[in-house]
């Protein structure tokens, strides 16, 4: 299957890196800064190429990953920390609760970002029933 083309181009452009749409925020068709209109939230298109970003469905995937990832990884340093230092409650509360919330929101990002551009680029579409 053919890479998405172009439309101002009128061929096969070549598409930027799907890691660039996480981490910079780039247009997985022009490579233009515009995907996010705020930190984790989608603009509604691109104001270089005019791709509809609503017509992708990201959902709760990016989520539900980082969750199980991320929940594996810090309780695997809070048991370190605990049978390590042996700290109060309070040190866990104050150390885990900010290190959990400001990691998912940073790879939120990244992980919307990337799994749009996937879509994108391999033309994913909700699945349909032949003569429907």
């Amino acid at each position: 299957m053919p890479e998405p083309s172009n439309p101002s181009g009128g061929g096969s452009a070549t598409l930027p890196p799907p890691v660039d749409s996480g981490l910079r925020g780039c247009c997985p068709r022009c490579g233009a800064t515009t995907l996010f209109r705020s930190f984790v939230a989608f603009a509604d298109r691109c104001s270089g190429c005019g791709l509809d970003y609503d017509t992708f469905n990201v959902g709760d995937g990016p989520v539900v990953f980082l969750t199980l990832g991320i929940g594996a990884l810090v309780t695997a340093l809070a048991l370190w920390v605990e049978f390590t230092f042996a700290p109060g409650l309070l040190v866990h509360a104050v150390l885990w609760i900010p290190f959990t919330l400001t990691l998912t929101v940073l790879a939120l990002r990244v992980a919307k970002g990337w799994l749009l551009a996937l879509e994108y680029r391999n033309r994913a579409r909700e699945g349909r029933i032949a003569g429907e």
